[in-house]
C-alpha cells in the first residue's frame, strides 16, 4: 500500500492565507482587504498616534498574530536565530518606500492577489508591475547586487520585536487612553478580535515554517525555476478565488471595485517599486513581519521602516484614493524607484571593485 503523500507546507500556508483572508471579510474585515499588511500598518500607526486619521486607527489582531505566530513556531522548531547588522539605514528606507508603493496601488502584494481572486481586473496592472520589479531585482542579484551579509547577534536583539508584539496585544485588550481606535470607516470594519488573532497566529506559524513570500516565490521561479514557494503564491490566488466564488464576493471587471482606482500606469509603477525593493531586502512586507518574529533583526529594521512609511503615507498623503494617486504619492513613488536603482547600482559597483 503506497504512503499517503501530504501536501507541501507552502501550499497549505497559501490555502489557509487565501481562504482565511476572504473568510475574515465575511465576518467584518473590509472587502478585498481580509489581509493587507500595508493597510494593517496604516491602522497600527493611527492607533499609536503616528498619523492623525482616526478612521484608520486600530491595532489589527491579525498583524500581532503574524508576528507572534512566527515567534512561537521559530522557538518551538528551534529556528529562532538572531542575526542582523546588514545595511540598517538602507533597509529602513526600503521598508518605507515599499509601503509608499502599496499606498499608491492601495494594497500590499497579498491584497493584490486577493483583489485578483475577487475578480478586480484593476489589479492586473499592479501584478505586471510587481513581476517587472521582481525580474529587474533578480537580474541585478545575478550580477552581484546584494546587501551586506548578516551576522550573528546577541539573543536579546531577537526578542525586541516579539516583545513589542506582546505589548501591542496587551494594548489591544486593555485599551489604554493613549491607544486610539476609530469607530467609523475602515477601522470600524473588523472581524471579532479572537477570530482575527487566531487566524493571524495560525498563518504566522505556517508562514514561518514554510517561508512563504509573495515576491520571494516569484523571484525564485524567475531565477532558478524553483517552484516550492511559487506554488504557495498560486495557492493563495486559487483559494481566494474559490472562496470568493462560493461566498458570492466575486465581481469580475474594473468598475465598482472596492479600494481601487483606474490609474493603471501608477498602479504598475507603484508595484514595480514594491517588487524591486522587496527583492533587495529579501522579502515582501508580509515576509518581513514573519522574519522579524523569528529573530531576524534586519527584517525588524525594515518593519520599523514600514511602520514609519505607513504613518507618512497618511500624514503626507503619499497614496491614492478611489480617484487615483495624489501628487505627493506620484513624487514619492518616483523617488523610491530612483533610490532602489541607486542602491543596486552602488552595490554592483562595490562588488566589481572587490
Amino acid at each position: 500500500m503506497s504512503r499517503l503523500k501530504l501536501p507541501d507546507i507552502s501550499i497549505v500556508t497559501g490555502v489557509v492565507l487565501g481562504a482565511g483572508a476572504v473568510l475574515l471579510t465575511l465576518v467584518g474585515n473590509p472587502v478585498n482587504s481580509g489581509i493587507c499588511i500595508s493597510c494593517f500598518l496604516e491602522n497600527l500607526a493611527g492607533a499609536l498616534q503616528l498619523q492623525g486619521d482616526l478612521r484608520m486607527s486600530y491595532i489589527r489582531p491579525e498583524l500581532v498574530g503574524f508576528l507572534l505566530g512566527a515567534f512561537f513556531m521559530a522557538k518551538q522548531s528551534r529556528r529562532f536565530r538572531v542575526t542582523g547588522g546588514s545595511s540598517p539605514l538602507i533597509r529602513f528606507l526600503l521598508g518605507f518606500f515599499m509601503i509608499v508603493g502599496c499606498g499608491v496601488f492601495i494594497g500590499c502584494p497579498i491584497k493584490m492577489i486577493l483583489r485578483l481572486g475577487a475578480g478586480d481586473l484593476t489589479a492586473v496592472a499592479a501584478l505586471l508591475g510587481m513581476l517587472f520589479g521582481i525580474w529587474l531585482g533578480g537580474k541585478y542579484i545575478r550580477a552581484g547586487s546584494v546587501l551586506d551579509r548578516a551576522q550573528n547577534l546577541p539573543t536579546i536583539n531577537g526578542y525586541i520585536l516579539p516583545g513589542i508584539g506582546f505589548l501591542l496585544l496587551i494594548f489591544l485588550f486593555l485599551k489604554p487612553a493613549f491607544i486610539r481606535q476609530g469607530f467609523s470607516g475602515p477601522a470600524a470594519q473588523h472581524a471579532p478580535l479572537w477570530i482575527s488573532l487566531a487566524v493571524g497566529l495560525l498563518i504566522g506559524g505556517l508562514a514561518q515554517r514554510s517561508g512563504l513570500c509573495i515576491t520571494g516565490g516569484i523571484r525564485n521561479f524567475f531565477l532558478f525555476r524553483e517552484k516550492t514557494l511559487f506554488s504557495g503564491v498560486v495557492a493563495i490566488f486559487v483559494s481566494a478565488l474559490m472562496v470568493s466564488l462560493v461566498s458570492g464576493q466575486f465581481n469580475l471587471g474594473m468598475e465598482a471595485q472596492p479600494g481601487a482606482h483606474h490609474s493603471h500606469l501608477w498602479s504598475f509603477l507603484a508595484m514595480v517599486l514594491v517588487g524591486l525593493a522587496a527583492v533587495i531586502v529579501d522579502g515582501c512586507p508580509f515576509r518581513q513581519v514573519i522574519k522579524a518574529g523569528e529573530g531576524d533583526v534586519d527584517a525588524g529594521i525594515t518593519t520599523f521602516g514600514m511602520v514609519t512609511g505607513a504613518a507618512m503615507v497618511i500624514t503626507w498623503q503619499l497614496r491614492s484614493t478611489s480617484a487615483g494617486p495624489v501628487f505627493n504619492g506620484k513624487i514619492a513613488t518616483m523617488l523610491g524607484l530612483i533610490f532602489c536603482l541607486i542602491i543596486i547600482l552602488s552595490y554592483r559597483k562595490a562588488r566589481v571593485k572587490r
